[in-house]
Parts: structure tokens; C-alpha cells; sequence
């Protein structure tokens, strides 16, 4: 028997894109791939990139100029671009790297193993439009394999907003969303080979409206409570948020949904009205604390995390304090920021920015605020009881890791056993971006 060919996929970015890779090794299985975690091992190399962070498209470059050794020693290496870099840069790819062979974007994954023979043929490959087909439709069944307690499934994909900083609507193309059966038929799937808890992910996941099984689009909620009926799903998430898209259904989920984690990623980039209006965010920060006070209002014991762009072009130091007064309001629990990186074709980036050296004052005395909210959320959760569901080993002998329902990191000593199950735990201490904790019985 021939021996089955290697696939090595790198993924950067966010949880969709890991969710996409999963999907990609399936849909490449069909050709006959396994996958390798070694890269010098692969008969065939993909890139999923993301274009959300600076300079993204070069560290995609520098990357494949690493590459170069491998093809030079494995001539028959394939090697494949995929993702937001791909979709924004497409033929400039196959222009600037000779190396690479197929180049396809993230809402047409599911024409790999075609690329991936033409390929073969010595036929460099671009396929970056956007398909009139769902990928979905066209991937193979999942396999059946036992997997880790934790799972990603995407629902909704694209985004209709069009932040003035953002490239999604332009590589990910329009809002859409998955059919209720086709979720809710993989959630199954995935229950039955281990799975406990499912992150719902979508560009702007609270805006899912799928065809229900008997006509009419339902909302986010009530994906979330029907899921909350499939037998053997102990957990249910969901990221990333728009805060317009907070419904009243949703919002009465988080207090009414045991299923639905007490845990809230919404981002909101700025404090400062002018600015939101700036980024075309269409809310203000008035009406972003509305929705927080509802969340807690729901759920009084929420943990909310959020995003923060500093140094937008036109922020000036009034703005910057709003974005204070906003974090102190609201005692983030978990929280991403960043300086401002112009994204090529989006509206921001013809405007004038700010200095790299006020970007960098205000970025640094935002996270300082920022990660003493998370120390004092994470403190005050010692003597705490909570259910940790175990997904790995730690370093320590004897050591699991796993999350709260908080989406704390929680490492405990405990047996083997426990892999894969949910377990009482008293938190015992605080470290900085982890918990510890002591099994309890039950």
C-alpha cells in the first residue's frame, strides 16, 4: 500500500480561521492527505493566513521565503496560500513567490483537492472569487474519529457593517448563514465523537439568521436554545459580536440558557463618540453601556471582554480618556487592544494617523488599566466553586488544564481520567493569566 501524503497547515489569526484549517485537512483528506505537525515531513504546505493585524501580507511573504529550503529540497512540495491574505492579494502571490502553486480564498476551500491536482499537473492555481455555491454544501462529511472536548463551528460568515479600519467585508465578502439543520446536524456529529462545549463563530456572529427546517430565518437565541437540547453538549459560546446586533431574545438567553456560558466577547474599539462615528461603528458609547447594563442585568455574573483600537486617525487625547472612562464603566474581565494599523483599500487608511509615539503612550496606559480589571476579576474568583471542563494535560506531573465557565485557564491536579469531563473545582489561586484549583468531589 502507498504510503498516504502529508499535509502541514500553519494557521494565523482568528478562531474561524482554525475552524477553516479543520475543514481544509478534511476536504484535502479526500486526496489522500494525513496530516503532519512537521513541515519538513509534508508532501503539500498551506498557509491560513489573516489580514486583520499590520503588515500582514509580509509576514505571509517572509514566511514562504522560509519555506524556500523545503521545495528546494522536495521539488514535488506543494505549497498553497489560503485565507484573507490570499483572497486580498491573489495574483500578486504567485507573482512575487515562484514557489508557491495554488492560491485560494476562504470562501472557496472546498475546490482544494482540484487546485491541489491541477497543481500536481504543474498548474499554479488562483481561485479567489467568490463562489455563487456554499463551500458547505460541497465539503465532505466530517469524519468520525473521538476528538478533544472542545469544538469550533461556524454559523455566519462575512459582515455587512463596514468599519472604516476593517478588510472582513472586502475578504470575506457579505453576511451569511448557515441553515439551522446543516448546524445543528454537525453539532450532533461532533457531540458524538466527545465534543462538550461548542463556540459558535461568525465575522458577526450575532447576526446569524439561518433558514429554520420549516421556512422563516431564526435568530441567534434561538440556534443557541435548541442546541441547548442536544444531549451530551454541556457548553454553549459564541464570538465575535456586533453590539447592534445584542437582541432583546439574545440578551434574555444569557439569564435564561443554562447552556450559554457566562462568558461575553463584545468589542467596541473606542469610548469616544466621535471616534465611533469615525470608524462607522453606528452606536455610541452610551448606548454600548445600555447593552452591558442589560447583559448584567440578565446575567449578573457575565464576564465581558472586548477590542480597542488607539490611535484611530483623528484620536485625540479627550477621545483616548472617553476610552478610559468606557473600561473603568464597564471592568473588563478579559480585554484585546491595539495600536492602529492602516489596512490597504478600507476608508481609514487614506486618513492622516497618529504619531507612533502617542500611539504607544496611550496603548501602554490603556493596557495598564486593562490588565489590573483582569487581575481583580481573576482574584476574586479564589475560594470560588467552579466546573472546569479538562481539556489537556498541564506541565506539571499529574497536572489538567481546562476552562471555566468563565473561559478562565484553570490547572488542577488530577487524574487522567478527568480528560474530556466536566469537574468541580474550588479555585485556590490566582496567577496571571491562569487560575489554580483544587478538585472537588462531585
Amino acid at each position: 500500500m502507498a504510503e498516504p501524503k502529508k499535509l502541514f497547515i500553519k494557521t494565523y489569526g482568528c478562531q474561524m480561521n482554525v475552524y477553516d484549517s479543520e475543514r481544509m485537512a478534511e476536504a484535502l483528506g479526500a486526496s489522500g492527505y494525513v496530516q503532519t505537525a512537521a513541515p519538513e515531513e509534508a508532501d503539500m504546505i498551506l498557509l491560513n493566513t489573516c489580514h486583520i493585524r499590520e503588515k500582514a501580507a509580509e509576514k505571509v511573504y517572509s514566511e514562504l521565503g522560509r519555506l524556500k529550503p523545503l521545495k528546494a529540497a522536495k521539488p514535488g512540495l506543494k505549497i498553497g496560500v489560503a485565507g484573507c491574505v490570499a483572497q486580498a492579494e491573489g495574483e500578486e502571490i504567485l507573482r512575487r513567490q515562484p514557489l508557491v502553486d495554488l492560491v485560494v480564498g476562504p470562501q472557496s476551500y472546498h475546490r482544494l483537492p482540484d487546485l491541489e491536482a491541477r497543481a500536481g499537473q504543474g498548474q499554479r492555481a488562483v481561485e479567489t472569487e467568490f463562489p455563487a455555491e456554499d463551500k458547505f454544501d460541497h465539503l465532505p462529511a466530517r469524519p468520525k474519529p473521538r476528538r478533544g472536548p472542545t469544538a469550533f463551528l461556524t454559523v455566519q460568515e462575512g459582515c455587512d457593517k463596514f468599519c472604516a479600519f476593517c478588510v472582513v467585508p472586502y475578504t470575506r465578502g457579505a453576511e451569511v448563514s448557515r441553515p439551522v439543520a446543516r448546524v445543528l446536524s454537525e453539532a450532533r456529529d461532533l457531540v458524538e465523537r466527545g465534543v462538550r462545549e461548542i463556540t459558535l463563530l461568525g465575522q458577526n456572529v450575532n447576526a446569524y439568521h439561518g433558514a429554520g427546517p420549516e421556512g422563516g430565518d431564526w435568530s441567534l437565541a434561538r440556534l443557541i436554545r435548541e442546541l441547548a437540547e442536544v444531549d451530551g453538549l454541556e457548553r454553549i459560546r459564541f464570538t465575535t459580536s456586533h453590539p447592534n446586533d445584542m437582541s432583546d431574545d439574545l440578551i434574555e438567553a444569557h439569564g435564561t440558557c443554562e447552556k450559554l456560558m457566562p462568558y461575553l466577547h463584545l468589542p467596541v474599539q473606542s469610548g469616544s463618540d466621535r471616534i465611533l462615528k469615525a470608524m462607522n461603528r453606528s452606536h455610541t458609547a452610551e448606548q454600548y453601556l445600555r447593552v452591558i447594563e442589560r447583559l448584567r442585568a440578565a446575567r449578573p455574573d457575565i464576564l465581558l471582554s472586548g477590542d480597542f483600537i488607539v490611535g484611530f486617525p483623528g484620536e485625540e487625547e479627550a477621545d483616548f480618556q472617553a476610552t478610559m472612562d468606557l473600561v473603568r464603566a464597564v471592568e473588563y474581565g478579559q480585554a484585546y487592544s491595539f495600536k492602529y494599523s492602516p489596512r490597504p483599500g478600507t476608508p481609514a487608511a487614506e486618513r492622516a494617523g497618529v504619531s507612533v509615539e502617542v500611539m504607544d503612550d496611550r496603548l501602554q496606559r490603556l493596557q495598564t488599566l486593562l490588565n489590573q480589571q483582569q487581575r481583580a476579576r481573576q482574584e476574586a474568583m479564589v475560594g470560588r466553586n467552579v466546573r472546569v471542563l479538562f481539556e489537556k494535560q498541564g506541565r506539571a506531573p499529574g497536572q489538567l488544564v481546562g476552562k471555566s465557565e468563565y473561559l478562565h485557564a484553570v490547572h488542577v491536579i488530577a487524574p487522567d481520567s478527568a480528560l474530556g469531563e466536566s469537574r468541580a473545582v474550588r479555585i485556590a489561586a490566582s496567577a496571571p493569566n491562569s487560575l489554580a484549583g483544587e478538585l472537588l468531589a462531585g
